[in-house]
């Protein structure tokens, strides 16, 4: 999720664990700061390999083996540098700091984005699909209850913050299962026989969701609300990518070859063309408005370059004031223009 989420979690739950008084002002710090720590890893980037952070954003820095290394390093470093200043031991420190680091992976799991909870025994990408990756309404209330928390110097408010984080994240499973019922039928109401199907939550709110569900030849992108009744939006479809069929020329020995495999592994095998550009490859998973095939970012293959050249990584933001009408319609729950 985005740093202040992460951040503020963080320090719930370090917050959640000090004593009253003074303690809690510092262990909310350190905490805070131990939640953001391990998107640090976006730092691994080369300016020759454009997916390279692709690959390490979300690997060892959030597997669930590294939070200790990464608590205690944490710690240590924050220790020397003010935690003797605010009033904290080394082992407090260290605790304080671990607690924040163990919410990060844990909460962009979590996600839809996908996290590698077991490297280095795995590189599967864990995604549960409860949360949207910016969400003010998981965000806001634990910054006041940490607010609270630091004014009256007392835990209670940030377990109270804890507990409401919770119920939110649970009411994101119940209305993700919500959704993909409804994308299940809808699939079956078309004649399709799904060979998976998922759920995502669109920006910002548990409301509307993005249902895509793969078949032998196509992903189907569509929308729907989930409230007390359901409304739905149906959406675009895009054929999938048949590497061999679509670029004939490209040769297994190539980089562009092996780029194309690890933005496969990056996106779960959810790839397909781009209908706008004949050699772009798109993350079907993700954009702005949930029913429709416009990929947030995708690769680009060039036909003339050379066996060690790389794609060209690019991405797209497209926020315009239709978008943004359409989306709000969407998430009101009125028909479409």
């Amino acid at each position: 999720m985005d740093p202040i989420s992460q951040g503020a979690l963080g320090a719930s739950l370090s917050q959640a664990a000090a004593r009253r008084g003074k303690q809690v002002i510092a262990a909310s710090l350190v905490g805070a700061i131990g939640g953001m720590v391990p998107d640090l890893d976006v730092l691994m980037r080369s300016s020759t390999d454009p997916l390279l952070f692709l690959e390490y954003h979300r690997q060892f820095t959030h597997s669930l083996i590294f939070i200790p290394i990464g608590g205690v390093l944490t710690g240590l470093l924050l220790f020397f540098v003010f935690g003797r200043i605010l009033g904290l031991t080394l082992k407090s420190t260290v605790l304080f700091t671990t607690l924040g680091y163990a919410t990060h992976a844990l909460l962009d799991a979590c996600t839809t984005y996908g996290t590698q909870l077991l490297w280095p025994f795995s590189n599967a990408r864990v995604a549960w699909n409860t949360v949207s990756i910016i969400d003010p309404l998981f965000t806001l209330p634990l910054l006041v209850c940490i607010t609270l928390g630091l004014v009256k110097k007392r835990p209670l408010y940030s377990r109270v913050g804890l507990a409401y984080g919770l119920c939110y994240l649970l009411l994101g499973l119940v209305q993700r299962d919500r959704a993909e019922t409804v994308g299940w039928q809808l699939a079956q109401s078309r004649g399709h026989a799904p060979i998976r199907l998922e759920a995502k939550p669109s920006f910002g709110n548990l409301l509307l969701w993005k249902i895509v569900y793969e078949t032998e030849t196509h992903f189907y992108i569509d929308a729907v609300r989930v409230l007390n009744q359901s409304k739905l939006y149906p959406g675009e479809a895009a054929r999938k990518l048949d590497l061999a069929a679509d670029f004939p020329w490209l040769k297994p020995t190539s980089q562009q070859y092996q780029d194309v495999q690890r933005f496969d592994w990056f996106s779960n095998h959810y790839l397909a063309l781009d209908p706008k550009a004949p050699n772009r490859i798109i993350d079907t998973r993700y954009s702005m408005v949930p029913n429709e095939i416009s990929p947030l970012w995708g690769i680009e293959l060039d036909p003339y370059a050379t066996a060690e050249q790389h794609v060209v990584y690019y991405t797209a933001r497209d926020t315009g004031p239709e978008k943004q009408q359409k989306f709000w319609q969407m998430l009101t729950g009125e028909d479409l223009d």
